[in-house]
């Protein structure tokens, strides 16, 4: 197979990069994992974590056709009440995480149809589920990519390809230069980076499931095989086993006891806002994706729930360049279905007694037959050795001295999030930082070497720290677009991306390429949080 531009991983930042370069004219084959495009939004069923902004600035315009795709799919096909209905910033799930939680299905229904007129006019390719297996370079370029499909192997080429995949797989397959894990402070300078470097340590990976409750019901499932192992474990900075609704409060490291109100009536709280709280202190509200009040009475008997909270994160080992990734990410799986069993039958209940017998999973909610993800949610990539890497200086309140946005000369999108580290598998409690709103160097898209790859997820050139910020949904999906613009912009002028970053002239037109495109590359005069 040939083809322009290849892009290998269908998560947000392979969409979004494969709409670009598809609105250009050119021709894109993209492969993907799993049986849901997404990534994060659908696979790993990890609702948006967006910034205060969100509603008003600070992402592109095709990420906000996606976020305005999905609350008018549900105003067009759900029994919405007038309220929910002729909301604005309609949250199908009320949840406190973001001002728009709702299904994965829906989130994968909306991509299919962003893409669709691509796919039928022959100019996108979808090679689904597919996973690279090697590569062939030549002179810094890489020629081709050969990846596993429907039983057998395709090897494809193209002028471009961009690793758009979960953990940067193309990066160790064609040579590029990449760091993995925690970089030391010698080599950083950052405040919060390790003494010694380590490629194991790295945020920890959660395994997501979906729930709601049918009261008076008991759908208590199998004692897991190793729910002991898992019932005894407490990291010694936690404060409480496990399993239990206890976790470190990241801005303050204490530990913090949770509650869980199973379908609560409906709280006026106002919007969510992530400058002062985490919204996480009721679980069921945290990463509830559909809420009954939204929907006309007898629609539905529960609210639905996403469980991707601290107590599911995986410590004991990285599934990054290890021999033994298949046995943590089954203990992962393992760790989130002891915590299942451990809220029907162990977890305090706010009204007393034990267990919730009537919490139930749902398979269809996840798109699986278990009711857990069909992948875990990944925090954390390989990372491209880029001609510009983004240090903790660059972007911390507390190292600059103020909140104002974080600008670079050579920008290509904006994202906000704060410096928001989880455990991590080298033993680190959470890294959490006041973070400014931020701007994305197009010299962290560039590596130093390869001339036609280019990454187009979490493995740009950030640090461990960093990349805690620039993680997220709506800054990969920026990621994805400016580096699929880039690979345009490069076929239509005959140039490579180095040559791109090098020259100041070529910076600006490929700038105002991208602001016409509806990408914004600076933040107005606001404060980060």
């Amino acid at each position: 197979m040939h083809t322009d531009v290849l892009i290998v991983g269908g998560g947000l930042g392979g969409i979004a990069a494969a709409l670009a370069v598809l609105r250009r004219g050119r021709r894109v084959v993209l492969t993907e994992q799993y049986v849901w495009l997404g990534g994060q939004l659908t696979s790993q069923i990890v609702p948006p974590d967006e910034s205060y902004w969100v509603e008003q600035f600070g992402i592109t315009a095709s990420y906000r056709a996606l976020r305005d795709g999905i609350r008018e799919y549900y105003r067009q096909n759900y029994p919405l009440t007038e309220s929910a209905r002729s909301a604005r910033e309609l949250n199908p799930g009320l949840g406190r995480v973001s001002r728009l939680c709702h299904e994965p299905r829906v989130a994968v229904a909306v991509l299919e149809s962003m893409l669709a007129p691509f796919r039928a006019s022959g100019r996108l390719t979808v090679l689904q589920p597919a996973v690279p297996v090697s590569a062939s370079v030549d002179a810094d370029l890489v020629t081709t990519v050969t990846v596993e499909h429907a039983g057998s192997t395709h090897e494809i080429s193209a002028s471009f390809v961009l690793d758009a995949t979960e953990t940067g797989d193309l990066l160790p397959l064609t040579g590029t230069e990449y760091v993995v894990g925690a970089e030391s402070r010698a080599e950083t300078g950052e405040p919060n980076a390790a003494e010694a470097a380590d490629p194991q340590n790295v945020q920890s990976i959660t395994w997501c499931f979906a729930f709601d409750h049918e009261e008076g019901a008991d759908h208590t499932i199998d004692r897991p095989a190793q729910y002991d192992r898992f019932r005894a474990a407490q990291p010694e900075f936690w404060g409480a086993p496990l399993l239990s609704f206890t976790a470190p409060n990241p801005r303050t490291l204490e530990p913090m006891t949770r509650t869980m109100h199973v379908n609560p009536p409906l709280r006026d709280r106002g919007a969510p806002d992530q400058r002062t709280d985490a919204g996480d202190l009721d679980l069921w509200e945290f990463r509830r994706i559909l809420a009954r009040e939204n929907f006309l009475p007898g629609f539905l008997d529960s609210d639905v729930v996403i469980a991707n909270w601290p107590m599911l994160d995986y410590l004991d080992g990285s599934v990054i360049d290890t021999a033994d990734a298949a046995t943590h990410l089954d203990a992962a799986k393992e760790l989130a279905r002891s915590y299942v069993y451990w809220l029907q039958t162990e977890a305090p209940r706010p009204e007393g007694g034990f267990g919730f017998p009537g919490l139930r999973l749902r398979p269809d909610v996840a798109g699986t037959d278990d009711g857990f993800a069909q992948a875990p949610y990944i925090r954390e990539s390989r990372r491209i050795r880029a001609r510009r890497t983004v240090l903790e200086q660059d972007i911390s309140v507390a190292v600059r001295g103020h909140g104002g946005p974080a600008t670079f000369e050579d920008s290509v999108g904006v994202g906000m999030y704060r410096i928001d580290l989880h455990p991590s598998t080298g033993g680190d409690n959470y890294i959490d930082v006041e973070c400014a709103p931020f701007e994305i160097p197009l010299g962290a898209l560039v590596p130093v070497r390869m001339r036609n790859l280019l990454p187009a997820a979490k493995n740009i050139g950030t640090t461990h720290i960093t990349n805690g910020a620039y993680r997220l949904h709506p800054v990969e999906w920026n990621v994805g677009e400016s580096a699929g613009e880039l690979a345009a912009f490069c076929l239509d002028e005959a140039l490579e991306p180095g040559d791109v970053v090098a020259d100041p002239a070529l910076v600006v037109a490929f700038q105002t390429r991208l602001v016409e495109a509806g990408i914004e590359i600076h933040w107005p005069e606001i404060i980060g949080y």
